[in-house]
């Protein structure tokens, strides 16, 4: 088996925000995020009030980033493996 040539061959970096990736990792956001902002957050949506926003985004975006961070982590070891 022939292994691909430099040019074609996909750094971790760029595997990481390929698209399928990219959508795993929101999914990962989303239920983590929701889960979480209940918890932090419900009683204040469970009554109306408004909620703080800037703990809203931050609740999804480090779901986000932990879980790209996560398949950077096996894209950079698995091309390690490769060597």
């Amino acid at each position: 088996m022939t292994r691909p040539s430099n040019r074609t061959k996909l750094t971790p970096l760029r595997k990481t925000f390929a698209w399928p990736v990219v959508m795993q990792s929101l999914l990962v956001a989303l239920v983590v995020g929701l889960i979480l902002n209940i918890i932090n957050q419900g009683p204040e949506i469970i009554a109306g009030k408004p909620v703080d926003l800037m703990r809203l985004v931050l609740t999804f975006a480090v779901p986000f980033f932990v879980a790209s961070y996560g398949a950077y982590s096996a894209f950079s070891a698995d091309e390690l493996d490769d060597q």
